[in-house]
């Protein structure tokens, strides 16, 4: 086939996936798909530039145990990110004995309904990223997953297992708790108070939480364990600028990277953000406003796609 006659096959395949996408529209959508026999929903927020029918990046926020999509959405600030920058934004909602309260993912030892239940959420990670890719609304080279606490544990699960579809993630007070064999060099940028009583930065029991008792790895676990898989350099370039010290990898392979910004003092918030909500209604800990977690993983993801 001649290559203009190609391109027009390629253009119209594009324009006909875009025409039968059922949120190709921006602004925010509420949509949903069945995983595992499960009715599994996710809020959708699409950039005004969607409107030119490109395939977008994505960045996949997971919310932390007992939130949900809203929540991490409004935590965030992510969807003014999007329309920023021009990429799609996707908030899965975890499950719950209460239904669309008190959410929670299954990362392994933690936490909650999703983990008693042995709930697959890495298959409907899998199944979404397929929908919306499958769709043409998003590029598949440029696919990246962040989370706070049980949801930064939840984006370690998915770097770990669906690392041929992933090509970054972004932490947020979480911990890699599972044994990883992950198929390619995922990228990695972490952000991880050092006073956090809920996710220890040092690893070990919780102090706070309603996850009940659980053992976490430390943040160096984590980092360590991606910079020696990205097969990047075994020291990292280090600065302190306030509260903030800075650590990046450098040469990694398949150009891939590992950075981590750790809070001196810091809590269990997500930096820049708004803080979370506790069971009781309670305002969680006050993020440190130095530093703003969305802004610089978005620049973090942008530099690191998929290289093949």
């Amino acid at each position: 086939m001649r290559p203009i006659a190609m391109l027009l096959v390629f253009s119209t395949f594009t324009a006909m996936a875009w025409a039968q996408a059922p949120a190709a529209q921006p602004g925010d959508g509420t949509h949903s798909l069945q995983v595992g026999g499960r009715t599994r929903s996710y809020l959708l927020h699409l950039p005004p530039a969607a409107i030119n029918r490109q395939p977008l990046p994505l960045v996949i926020v997971l919310h932390g145990g007992g939130g949900s999509g809203r929540s991490a959405a409004r935590m965030t600030n992510m969807s003014a990110k999007a329309d920023r920058e021009r990429f799609a934004a996707i908030y899965p909602n975890g499950t719950g004995v209460l239904g669309q309260t008190l959410l929670t993912w299954n990362a392994g030892n933690c936490c909650g309904y999703a983990q008693n239940q042995s709930v697959d959420d890495v298959g409907f990670l899998r199944a979404l990223i397929d929908r919306v890719v499958g769709e043409g609304l998003i590029d598949r080279r440029r696919v990246f997953v962040t989370g706070i606490s049980n949801g930064g544990m939840m984006s370690y699960r998915a770097a770990c297992e669906l690392a041929d579809k992933i090509a970054a993630i972004g932490p947020v007070a979480g911990a890699q708790n599972i044994e990883c064999r992950p198929s390619d060099q995922v990228a990695l940028i972490v952000f991880h108070g050092t006073d956090d009583q809920h996710v220890l930065y040092e690893g070990g029991p919780t102090r706070r939480g309603i996850a009940g008792p659980r053992v976490d790895r430390s943040v160096s676990y984590a980092v360590t364990f991606w910079a020696r898989h990205n097969e990047c350099d075994a020291t990292p370039e280090r600065t302190e600028r306030g509260n903030v010290v800075h650590e990046t990898y450098r040469r990694c392979r398949n150009g891939t990277g590992v950075v981590l910004y750790a809070i001196k003092g810091g809590g269990h918030a997500w930096p820049g953000g708004t803080p979370g909500l506790s069971l009781g209604g309670r305002a969680g800990d006050e993020p440190t406003q130095e530093l703003s977690a969305t802004d610089l993983m978005w620049d973090f993801f942008a530099a690191h796609p998929k290289r093949r």
